[in-house]
C-alpha cells in the first residue's frame, strides 16, 4: 500500500482495531469502515452506506440474475470463464438495448428464470 498514498480502504466491522488503524496513517491510507455499536459516527459513513448499496446491488444481480450461486465450475480458472463469459452477456445487452433506444436497458429474457 506504500506505492499508493492517499488510498481509500474500504471494509466492515471486522477490521475495526486503533492499531490497524494506526499502522495505516503513516502510508497516507483512509480506512472506511462502519462504526461499531458503541463508538461515534465516523467520517465518511454517509458514503459508506452508498457503496455498500451499490456492492449489494452488483453482489445480487451476479448471484440471482447471472445465476452464479450455481456455476457448476469444478476450476478457479473455470469460474473465471464462466464470469467473464455472463458479464459479458450482460454488457453486451445493455449495450445493444442501449442503441436500439430500449426505456429499460437491463432486463435480458435469456437470464429471468
Amino acid at each position: 500500500m506504500r506505492e499508493r498514498p492517499g488510498l481509500l480502504l474500504i471494509s466492515d466491522q471486522g477490521f475495526a482495531s486503533k492499531l490497524f488503524e494506526r499502522s495505516l496513517s503513516p502510508q497516507g491510507t483512509t480506512l472506511l469502515r462502519a462504526p461499531r455499536k458503541r463508538e461515534v459516527t465516523r467520517p465518511g459513513e454517509l458514503m459508506l452506506k452508498k457503496v455498500r448499496r451499490l456492492i449489494e446491488s452488483v453482489n445480487d444481480t451476479f448471484k440471482g440474475r447471472l445465476d452464479l450461486a450455481q456455476h457448476g465450475a469444478r476450476t478457479v480458472e473455470g469460474v473465471a470463464v464462466r464470469v467473464a463469459r455472463r458479464v459479458l452477456a450482460l454488457a453486451a445487452a445493455i449495450w445493444h438495448n442501449f442503441q436500439t433506444g430500449r426505456a429499460v436497458s437491463r432486463p435480458l429474457t435469456a437470464y429471468e428464470h
